[in-house]
């Protein structure tokens, strides 16, 4: 049957004209509308009937299918409606005691509330009449210390402290018995305030401890300390923004005290008046450390009492109550903004007036000796300020002075760990210095660049050198206010210094004619010498105004110091040539003794003296013309010998190597060489300042020159071997007295002379050497055994014992 049902209501379900009666937006009147307005009414209203009479069987088919489920839906609507009459007495009876039970309780809550509120009424009346018990006893208390005068004006304050918190969270007006009172004590706080702010200006002003410790115990005891001592601070910290600000303001500088104010003025001084209008400015920033000075002398003075002094009741020290929660201290608070005060009203000002930026810029050192002295004069007062404290700790209202802050001379003890308060200070004259160090470079610049023009041949004359030298003096002096500046301007004269040699380093000659020493000086030559002589002066100078700097910071002079040997480098560099050309000469010169004859005998007695060698008369003649023609122009005679006395040295170390290279020497050469020895030392005499200073090249000559007589046995074990002599030479010379198949190392590696000369040149180590001069002595060996010999050269065992000796001796060096 719901089969039949479902299968009856589906067309009518699914039929468009019954559609819109499913929808739940569903409008008789829009419906009604649409179907008059298709105009097929008539058809309409049969399917509605029709749609009706479908409904009308469905609903029928819908009873009779389920009557007996309907008759079961009857039948629990009675039984509900029983049960629902039950609940509903039930209910009744719930009102009924609930009435009852709110009859029995309302009348004693109401008794409990009216109770309640009369003993809270009674408590605050009970808490008020204490109240003005006590405000009426500290009343009368309070005008007796005030009649006290200051010695009793810490407890008036106290009393009023303790007023003021009976007056805390009640309202006490309307109140007959204490309104005079009332009246009284507010009198009489602003009579203490005043009192008191009287006491610590004094005390600041006067500095003294006693004053101002009273009057802090007198706000502390009000519980306004902090908010005073942050007023007592902001009044200095104004006051100095106002000094900087007048102390700078440029129409104050520019105007004449009788026409300030006048309209229409321009804030510029006139070309006659800039030297009233500096003066006028250095006269108020004197002024202005002054008052900063002065500013926070007391501000210190204020932070060390408040270090020193403890509530006698609490013990609390009073920069406890102050500085809380790793808040910074009270000085260095301050000196912050003085710092940033400074920083700012001089950039705003400097950024105003262009006159003012010159004035600061161009004597900035002044500007910077202000600073100092104001930062010398705080570190004095700071070290003085201690003793004033405790010294003033026993008059009539001593101090609680905390003993472990009793030796604290630091007054920024409480600042961050890389806070530098003078840093801080000089921070402002940054701008000011860098200014400053560049006009000084280009003061300093400008004479060197001015006695060296473009294209430019000549070196700077003694009065332009003088002129740079008393530029860098200036400097150095100007600058010696402080240490820092000092340092500063050092470096710039050091590049003063590099430029000038720079400039001097493109006037040198280094092309051939700079070496040559054949002819007379050519220009190129002279005009190394000038620039030598230039350099030399420069340093000269320079040395001598740093010696004459009475505290030059050690860095300043390292600097300047460093440029110097810069100068000393230039002028090696500018010598080199001609002393490597006189040194390459001396040793051609020595050379040449191998092309005379040494093999002759004796002479004659009728021959007393004995001549000296051709080569030795012309290497006397060349050292003498030279140091004449050269080396005599040079006006640094120190630095000229000590560049001689090395050729001096190395000319005694080539004569003695080639004299022990001689081969044949006879009797009548060893007389001659022996001379030679003897005008040697007259020979590099003018190359020295004394022929004995030498050192070891010296002691060499003295003591080779009389194993030329002796015999091979003594040359051996003489105590000069080994120790003034080397080996190496000792055996070169023993070679002299062998026989020709005993070839020298070189004629064995067939070598000439100069390139025999050269190679020990390359070889200074003596086991090189020596293993040369065993190869030598080696092959003799194999020579002789080839030519089935049955003994050696007398000198050949000398010899070998000699290298022994060297062998063993160069192993235990190492060893």
């Amino acid at each position: 049957m719901d089969g039949g049902t479902e299968s009856s209501t589906n067309p009518l379900l699914k039929d468009e004209c019954y559609g819109d009666f499913l929808k739940e937006d569903f409008d008789v009147k829009t419906y009604t509308a649409q179907a008059i307005h298709h105009a097929v009414i008539a058809e309409q209203l049969a399917k509605l009937a029709q749609g009706i009479s479908q409904l009308d069987k469905e609903l029928h088919s819908q009873v009779v299918a389920r009557h007996e489920d309907l008759l079961a839906q009857a039948t629990g609507i009675e039984s509900l409606e029983g049960v629902l009459q039950m609940m509903q007495t039930r209910i009744a009876a719930l009102q009924g005691a609930v009435d009852r039970i709110r009859t029995k309780i309302v009348d004693p809550y109401n008794k409990i509330v009216s109770r309640t509120a009369q003993l809270a009424r009674l408590q605050m009346a009970c808490d008020l009449l204490r109240r003005i018990i006590r405000i009426l006893y500290l009343s009368k208390r309070l005008q007796g210390q005030l009649q006290g005068g200051s010695r009793e004006i810490t407890k008036a304050a106290q009393s009023l402290n303790e007023l003021d918190y009976l007056s805390q969270g009640v309202d006490l007006s309307g109140i007959e018995v204490i309104e005079s009172d009332l009246l009284f004590i507010s009198r009489a706080r602003l009579e203490v305030e005043n009192q008191a702010k009287r006491l610590l200006e004094q005390g600041m002003e006067i500095q003294n401890p006693t004053q101002v410790g009273t009057a802090l115990q007198v706000f502390y005891n009000l519980g306004s300390l902090r908010e005073t001592i942050g007023t007592v601070v902001g009044g200095y910290r104004t006051t100095i923004q106002e000094n900087v600000t007048s102390a700078l303001d440029i129409k104050g500088l520019t105007q004449p005290a009788s026409t300030r104010g006048a309209p229409g003025r321009a804030a510029m001084p006139t070309p006659g008046n800039t030297a009233a209008f500096r003066a006028s400015l250095w006269t108020n920033l004197e002024k202005l450390m002054d008052q900063i000075c002065a500013a926070c002398g007391q501000v210190q003075h204020l932070q060390k009492v408040l270090t020193k002094k403890r509530d006698p009741v609490s013990h609390v020290c009073f920069i406890d109550d102050i500085i809380k929660d790793g808040q910074p201290d009270i000085l260095y608070t301050f000196w912050s903004d003085v710092t940033y005060t400074l920083s700012v009203e001089f950039q705003k000002a400097t950024a105003a007036s262009s006159f003012l930026k010159q004035a600061l810029e161009g004597e900035y050192p002044k500007l910077l000796r202000l600073y100092n002295d104001l930062w010398r004069r705080l570190q004095q007062y700071s070290s003085s300020i201690q003793g004033a404290v405790v010294s003033g700790s026993g008059l009539e209202a001593p101090l609680e002075l905390s003993t472990s802050e009793s030796d604290t001379p630091d007054l920024f003890s409480h600042t961050k760990q890389d806070y530098n308060p003078e840093k801080a200070l000089k921070d402002s004259l940054q701008p000011y210095e860098a200014a400053y160090l560049s006009k000084s470079l280009s003061r300093l610049f400008d004479p060197i660049n001015l006695v060296f023009p473009m294209g430019g041949r000549n070196p700077p004359s003694n009065d332009e050198l003088d002129s740079i030298i008393k530029t860098i003096s200036s400097e150095l002096n100007v600058a010696s206010v402080d240490p820092n500046l000092t340092l500063a301007v050092a470096k710039n004269a050091a590049k003063t210094v590099q430029l000038f040699c720079v400039k001097s380093e493109q006037l040198l000659c280094t092309q051939g004619d700079a070496s040559q020493v054949i002819g007379l000086l050519t220009d190129g030559q002279r005009r190394n010498v000038a620039v030598v002589n230039s350099l030399y002066r420069l340093q000269q100078a320079v040395s001598k105004v740093v010696s004459g700097q009475g505290s030059f910071p050690p860095a300043a002079e390292q600097a300047l110091s460093a440029s110097l040997e810069g100068v000393q480098a230039l002028m090696n560099s500018a010598v080199q040539p001609l002393l490597l050309s006189v040194s390459d000469s001396i040793e051609a010169i020595i050379i040449t003794m191998h092309q005379e004859d040494f093999r002759g005998a004796l002479s004659t007695p009728g021959k007393p003296d004995v001549p000296c060698s051709l080569y030795m008369k012309e290497l006397q003649g060349f050292v003498a013309r030279v140091m004449a023609d050269y080396f005599r122009n040079f006006q640094c005679a120190d630095f000229i010998y000590d560049s001689t006395e090395v050729i001096a040295q190395r000319a005694i170390t080539l004569f003695i190597r080639h004299a022990s290279l001689l081969r044949p020497l006879g009797e009548g050469g060893k007389m001659r060489l022996a001379a030679d020895f003897a005008q040697m030392e007259l020979a590099v005499g003018p190359l020295c300042r004394r022929v004995s200073e030498l050192g070891k090249p010296y002691r060499l000559l003295r003591s080779f020159r009389p194993l030329l007589f002796q015999t091979s046995e003594l040359i051996a074990t003489s105590s000069a071997v080994g120790d003034l002599i080397p080996y190496s030479t000792m055996l070169h010379f023993l070679f002299t007295r062998a026989p020709p198949e005993l070839k020298s190392p070189h004629q064995r590696a067939e070598w000439s002379v100069a390139r025999y000369s050269q190679w020990l040149d390359d070889h200074p180590s003596e086991k090189d050497r020596l293993t040369l001069i065993r190869g030598a002595l080696e092959a003799y060996v194999q020579s002789v055994r080839s030519r089935q010999g049955k003994e050696f050269a007398p000198v050949y065992p000398i010899m070998i014992q000699l290298l022994q000796k060297a062998t063993s001796g160069a192993q235990d060096a190492r060893t």
